[in-house]
């Protein structure tokens, strides 16, 4: 039987971003937070964001599904992320 994010979710130590668009399916928003719900029960360093309107892609600006609020947001949060995570 394969093994999905799910299942390991327990394992994940490291710090934990998950950007994704409302409209995605992969993972859908419903999946984006239950991942990060269950990884939440061992790991406090987690941030789940569902943009609204936006879909898979959002952040790239060449495609059709680009959405310039949700990527200006998703960026910031991002380099904020690094910033935090990867502090010496």
């Amino acid at each position: 039987m394969p093994v999905t994010g799910f299942d390991v979710a327990k394992d994940i130590k490291i710090p934990l971003l998950s950007l994704s668009g409302e409209a995605d399916t992969s993972p859908s928003p419903a999946d984006a937070r239950k991942m990060g719900d269950l990884v939440k029960q061992h790991n406090p360093n987690v941030e789940v964001v569902v943009y609204p309107g936006a879909t898979h892609g959002f952040f790239a600006d060449y495609r059709p599904s680009f959405n310039a609020t949700a990527a200006a947001d998703a960026w910031k949060r991002c380099t904020d992320w690094f910033a935090k995570s990867l502090k010496a």
